[in-house]
């Protein structure tokens, strides 16, 4: 299994890009890292209507790139501080919810040219009888960018060791069929201070049977209700999900004590279009930072 950080995409009129830039080794130096593709949209739909998708690669440098592309399952998931990352999982998926056997993509593999774009198409071939609900798969888009040599302890003390930089990035494929309800729940939230802000935590339960995808947002008040700063970030809660934000106190001028406002809706996602995106219930909390 594979853990990854996640990381904004670059935003690119109404869909999104995603530029990869990543290596085999973090002490390879920064001045290496100039290639990559980008990959758009970095979610795509397909539901029972439409059994067909697209997704469009892009080389955006001066060379020839050999692309791959497979299926892979991972949901965004949390630590207990509210740090979210992904591991990808390749074999042995028993979540009912995957699609990773039933979702191909053509071409799997492909030679881009220099500033070309190369146009994947998805089609889904799902089981009969599947429950209402959305299913979920990841296309893993890999590219591979070559040798590179690093120093590495010899016998001869020289260089003696070369490693391929791979570069990836993982695109969700959602299908939807029958009756599709979108519902969260704040299973629970705390606030704290610390020396400089003020962190919030909330637990969130989907109880819905598709992705939640909306926003979070934090206000902080003083007492009086006067706003002090606000935090907004995107949403995705697949299953449970805690979720860290923190309130800066620096330009804070009031001792406190402080509250705390946090609303959750699925309003305000400009980045997907209001066709594909499922309206949900809308929750909103007050607690008192501890």
């Amino acid at each position: 299994m594979k853990k990854a950080h996640i990381t904004p995409p670059l935003k690119t009129s109404r869909f999104r890009w995603g530029l990869f830039l990543g290596a085999a080794l973090s002490t390879i130096a920064a001045s290496n890292l100039v290639a990559g593709v980008l990959v758009a949209p970095t979610v795509i739909f397909m539901s029972d209507k439409s059994r067909t998708g697209r997704m469009d690669i892009q080389n955006p440098t001066n060379i020839p790139k050999e692309v791959t592309i497979r299926f892979s399952y991972g949901l965004p998931i949390s630590d207990t501080a509210g740090n979210v990352y992904i591991t990808l999982q390749d074999s042995g998926v028993v979540d009912p919810r995957s699609a990773v056997e039933w979702i191909k993509a053509f071409p799997r593999k492909v030679v881009i040219p220099p500033n070309g774009t190369q146009v994947v198409r998805l089609v889904a071939t799902p089981p009969k009888g599947l429950a209402d609900g959305e299913y979920w798969a990841r296309i893993v888009v890999r590219t591979q960018e070559g040798e590179t040599s690093i120093p590495a302890p010899a016998e001869e003390g020289t260089i003696s060791t070369k490693l391929n930089m791979i570069m990836q990035t993982a695109i969700m494929v959602k299908y939807r069929t029958g009756n599709l309800t979108s519902k969260i729940e704040l299973a629970s939230a705390e606030a704290y201070r610390n020396d400089t802000s003020v962190v919030v935590i909330v637990d969130l339960s989907n109880k819905g049977n598709v992705s939640y995808v909306g926003m979070l947002s934090c206000r902080l008040l003083d007492m009086n209700k006067k706003e002090l700063g606000r935090q907004q970030t995107d949403l995705a809660v697949y299953r449970d999900l805690k979720r860290r934000m923190e309130l800066p106190l620096q330009n804070v001028t009031a001792s406190g004590p402080y509250q705390v406002e946090v609303s959750i809706t699925t309003d305000g996602r400009s980045d997907i279009a209001p066709e594909d995106l499922i309206p949900g219930n809308k929750v909103t909390y007050s607690m008192a930072v501890e």
